[in-house]
């Protein structure tokens, strides 16, 4: 199958000019699966080889991160056991396309060998020896800024735009790409331990994350993944082919709303954080504004956030 390109612009940005590894891991940072499902779909488009991977039995817990059984189309089945693996271009020669010819939107550059890819489960144990061991790797290979892609439950209506958040711990490439240096404090994944020892490497990292609707937290939300991939595309100036991903978005919205429709208490629920979000995004609102408007949702939620919080006695 002949893999789409993608298409890089550097536009004099530093942090653009070098090789890129974009970073996604099951888990903890991956509500909806959405980060890994825009690493996934990166996988696809491009033409991409393993060229490193980790030693399940050194990293994961296998009581904690099961291995699966799987059949093929033959009906024979297989072990797969967690892992994290590297991909990087499987050549540096890309077949120069001209943009009007394309009706698939495939664009030609000599710039897509520089995108190395990262996905995996979050490991179980011992994560400074991991860390080293993929930086490691991405130094070998080159690789001068890390994108960290993360998603994260969150008190948010799926039927607005999924908030995505990008930040930076260098100063240098908060610059160019105009965004903040992130105020969280608290307990961190293993986005953050990569980030952390990459930026003491010297290697420039982005951490972008995406806000998934925790009501619906047990299933994929693709519309969060397509906008992890829409902020990529922004961020670091690259044309991804989207595939399927914006009818399955869609559909996505269309099925969560059939449901809320069959339950008054869900759909008030949904309504509550349609009049938050709707507060937070008018241009007249203040800060104070904001903060009185999320106090106010607070009291009525009440401390505690279960699954199903629309539910009587919740």
């Amino acid at each position: 199958m002949t893999k789409r390109v993608l298409h890089t612009v550097t536009q004099g940005n530093e942090f653009l000019r070098g090789r890129l590894l974009v970073v996604a891991f099951e888990g903890w940072n991956d509500a909806g699966e959405a980060a890994t499902g825009a690493v996934q779909l990166l996988r696809e488009q491009l033409d991409v080889i393993t060229i490193a991977g980790v030693d399940a039995e050194e990293y994961f817990d296998f009581q904690f991160n099961r291995p699966v059984v799987s059949q093929d189309d033959d009906g024979n089945r297989a072990l797969i056991w967690p892992s994290a693996t590297i991909y990087g271009p499987a050549s540096t020669e890309v077949d120069n396309v001209p943009l009007a010819a394309d009706a698939e939107l495939r664009v030609g550059s000599d710039n897509t060998g520089n995108v190395y890819l990262l996905v995996g489960a979050e490991p179980s144990r011992n994560w400074k020896k991991f860390t080293v061991e993929v930086l490691d790797a991405a130094m070998t290979a080159g690789v001068s800024g890390i994108v960290l892609l993360g998603a994260m439950l969150a008190d948010v209506p799926h039927t607005r735009p999924i908030s995505v958040t990008a930040t930076s711990e260098n100063a240098s490439v908060r610059s160019q790409l105009g965004i903040e240096r992130s105020t969280y404090e608290g307990p961190v994944g293993i986005l953050s331990v990569i980030a952390d020892a990459a930026e003491a490497l010297g290697i420039a990292t982005v951490s972008i994350w995406a806000s998934v609707p925790h009501y619906v937290h047990n299933a994929p939300s693709p519309k969060a993944t397509l906008a992890l991939i829409d902020k990529l595309e922004e961020l670091v100036d690259v044309v991804i082919p989207r595939g399927d991903l914006v009818d399955e978005a869609s559909a996505w919205e269309s099925g969560i709303d059939a449901l809320a429709g069959e339950d008054d208490e869900m759909a008030s629920y949904i309504q509550q954080l349609e009049q938050a979000r709707d507060t937070v995004d008018s241009p007249e609102a203040s800060g104070e504004a904001i903060a009185q408007e999320f106090e106010k949702y607070l009291r009525k939620r009440g401390d505690g956030r279960p699954d199903e919080p629309w539910r009587p006695g919740a």
